[in-house]
């Protein structure tokens, strides 16, 4: 890496990871230049951002109402995620908007810094098989995927189980009866993470622990019946890898996104970062383990159960899960109805398998509809 400036689109830079993103970037303007920048809302933020970084290429979803010209040219996402001029793609998206420009970084073999989890759940197969032709890699950014991949990093043979490890989100022990009254505001303040508003509901339903079992599945190529989670209350142990001789390997760092986000820019290299914080060891008293309680937090099977089957499943389950989150925060469904939604719409599902890509978008137009149904009383 030494001399060489990796140039870099951020999509999703006005989110929180894309924020955290661009943080990094400021701390090494000698390894890391903005090509492009690309956010749905906040346009104020996006204008300063631009300002301050100078992008050639821009996007936002309502470009017309909010950003005048400049020194830059509009782009749709696909386009700046596969432009020549980019050879590395952070997808800092939340839900579905990540994933055609996801599949375009890879079909033109981009390095892709990814975040956004619904890319890989939902077509894994698709992704998967286009970066092996592309020889695009995929430069996970999630601190659980982040862990693994390096401990693996080095290994010749394949791990015997993946071990993902979760906060338990705020409502870990709170009891069953609880749960029903839970309001989104105190579903928003995570123990551990800051983070946006629709990944921190999905920690606090375990849903987020599902996808990552998926999205394990496919970036590591592991079986399901290989990978399990576990709660870990401190969020220090990032996710563990259990290899053929008994043997496991642990990736312990602080709880701030920025150092995974570092990683996968800075990959094969480590930068010292002074900003970011260290662990205090001597403040460390104890690691805890505890079993996931899927009685109480049903979203974790739920996402498993749909990674197993396969097909246009996790499509439906990523889409169901989006509605359900958007009526929580709205108030108008409660917290533990969320999980039954998405059951009840995965059980409508006629599946395909071995999706197309618009096989992929129809079913999540059909799901995003029944949810819709449920969230608004009319499901019989």
């Amino acid at each position: 890496m030494d001399n060489v400036i990796k140039q870099l689109a951020v999509l999703g830079s006005t989110g929180s990871v894309g924020q955290q993103t661009l943080d990094v970037i400021r701390r090494f303007p000698h390894h890391f230049r903005i090509i492009g920048l690309a956010a749905a809302s906040h346009a104020d933020l996006l204008a300063r951002q631009i300002e301050e970084f100078q992008p050639r290429y821009v996007y936002l979803q309502n470009r017309a109402a909010h950003l005048s010209d400049g020194g830059y040219k509009f782009l749709s996402m696909e386009d700046i995620a596969c432009h020549p001029e980019v050879d590395t793609v952070v997808i800092a998206t939340s839900g579905k908007s990540g994933l055609l420009p996801t599949i375009a970084a890879v079909t033109s073999g981009k390095n892709i810094a990814l975040a956004n989890k619904e890319s890989l759940v939902m077509a894994g197969e698709i992704i998967t098989t286009e970066a092996r032709l592309s020889g695009a890699q995929i430069l996970p950014v999630d601190s659980e995927h982040s862990a693994i991949w390096q401990c693996l990093n080095g290994e010749t043979l394949p791990p015997a189980r993946l071990i993902l490890t979760a906060s338990g989100g705020p409502f870990l022990h709170y009891p069953s009866a609880q749960l029903s009254e839970v309001t989104a505001r105190q579903a928003l303040k995570h123990p551990s993470w800051h983070m946006g508003r629709k990944i921190t509901i999905d920690s606090a339903t375990l849903m987020n622990k599902g996808l990552e079992v998926i999205e394990a599945h496919w970036l590591f190529n592991v079986p399901f019946e290989d990978i399990t989670a576990v709660v870990h209350p401190q969020s220090i142990i990032h996710s563990l890898v259990e290899f053929s001789d008994g043997s496991a390997k642990a990736q312990l760092g602080y709880p701030d996104m920025r150092l995974p986000i570092q990683y996968a820019l800075s990959y094969p290299q480590r930068l010292s970062n002074p900003q970011l914080p260290r662990l205090n060891w001597d403040n460390i008293n104890q690691l805890t383990f505890e079993p996931l309680d899927t009685a109480r937090f049903p979203c974790f099977q739920l996402a498993v159960e749909a990674g197993k089957k396969g097909g246009t499943y996790p499509a439906v389950l990523c889409a169901a899960d989006e509605v359900a989150v958007t009526l929580f925060l709205s108030q108008r469904l409660r917290f533990t109805d969320i999980a039954p939604l998405i059951e009840w719409v995965l059980e409508q599902h006629q599946a395909v398998a071995h999706p197309t890509l618009n096989e992929i978008m129809a079913a999540d137009a059909w799901a995003r509809d029944k949810a819709t149904q449920f969230g608004t009383g009319n499901k019989l």
